[in-house]
């Protein structure tokens, strides 16, 4: 590997929006992205994978053969990326590939992402790493956030105390001092309830801008509701998904009669208050505050986010030298770096391990 540090990182996170694709560059220990591509998911698969996240008869095989189905759709995206910077494959050390999550249940001692390792190590002919989560949930962690380690090496600060906010479907939050242990967790709901939300009411797979959330108005006895919810009082380390925020749980709180727009505008204040409630119980005496995700998009959430958090400025992470979208995919590039040197990545006062492990299943090639 001397002389090369050319990593890919593959991520398609919780929101089902398809697959993050960046060709990153680790030389003289800096964090370069010089590639970057994005697939969506055609409403077929994404109703599949949705499909997964509720026990089914003959979900082995239907989990089975999506796997296939992503490896493939990974590995376009691979050569995607290699098409748009010119780089022969043999130039790439390994892919990093979060897979697709389709059960997260750490509490029963397992985290389910598809996307078959191997397959995509044959078809791209690139060494894969995959499967981060398992070893740490072996060694009693949550398996997430794993993210935070990789926010810490990129983005903090020697005299600014950062945090780093990751909005996807979930959110989760990055706590970096100047000094002290970086710590982070899941803070719950970020785009998935939104974007669920709106898909079911106008078809649109998100709320561009949050400008239909805008239109209605948050319903404060709806939203104490849903932060009654004990994820959102329980202690980090933690980690949430689906199997807790989904629409059904919303639905218990509703009495038929809401406008769906007020409801859209209550999701959003959700996800803003859990965020802004984590960052003031957990993150005294931040400064800065930085947003990654799709979730960074949204200029609504941003609008209440600063709202609630007057004080801390809150930016994108491009400011910082790596875009918002591509935050995650790029974390996962790092995460394969880390594995293949045999180097432990995950952090025990974020997800609550024994230990620091090293991370990943390693398909050679």
């Amino acid at each position: 590997m001397a002389g090369n540090e050319r990593y890919i990182g593959l991520m398609s996170g919780t929101s089902l929006d398809g697959v993050d694709g960046v060709l990153t560059d680790f030389s003289d220990g800096a964090i370069r992205v010089i590639g970057s591509a994005f697939i969506p998911y055609d409403e077929q698969l994404r109703a599949h994978l949705l499909a997964l996240h509720t026990p089914h008869a003959g979900e082995l095989h239907d989990a089975a053969v999506l796997g296939i189905q992503l490896a493939r759709m990974y590995a376009h995206v691979v050569d995607e990326l290699l098409v748009r910077t010119s780089l022969e494959r043999k130039t790439v050390v390994a892919i990093g590939c979060h897979g697709q999550t389709i059960r997260h249940r750490p509490d029963a001692g397992y985290s389910v992402q598809l996307g078959n390792g191997a397959l995509l190590a044959e078809l791209s002919g690139i060494t894969v790493v995959c499967d981060f989560r398992s070893r740490d949930i072996a060694a009693g962690g949550e398996g997430a956030p794993l993210v935070p380690a990789f926010h810490a090496v990129a983005f903090s600060h020697p005299t600014v105390h950062r945090v780093v906010v990751n909005i996807g479907g979930i959110a989760n939050l990055s706590d970096l001092p100047p000094s002290g242990i970086v710590r982070g967790f899941d803070t719950g709901p970020g785009n998935a309830l939104m974007d669920a939300w709106i898909q079911r009411h106008l078809g649109k797979p998100f709320d561009e801008d949050g400008g239909w959330a805008q239109s209605g108005r948050p319903d404060d006895k709806l939203l104490n509701s849903l932060l009654d919810h004990e994820f959102f009082s329980r202690r980090p380390p933690k980690s949430s998904g689906r199997e807790t925020f989904n629409l059904g749980w919303v639905e218990r709180y509703l009495n038929g009669r809401e406008r769906p727009e007020d409801v859209q505008a209550t999701l959003l204040a959700l996800t803003a208050s859990s965020i802004a409630r984590s960052i003031r119980s957990y993150c005294a005496g931040a400064q800065e505050i930085f947003l990654c995700g799709g979730g960074a998009q949204n200029s609504a959430l941003i609008a209440v986010l600063t709202s609630m958090l007057a004080g801390a400025p809150i930016e994108r992470t491009d400011k910082l030298g790596v875009g918002a979208d591509w935050v995650e995919a790029c974390a996962f590039a790092w995460l394969a770096q880390l594995a293949l040197r045999r180097q432990p990545a995950s952090l025990p006062a974020v997800t609550g391990a024994r230990g620091p492990r090293v991370l990943g299943a390693i398909y050679p090639n």
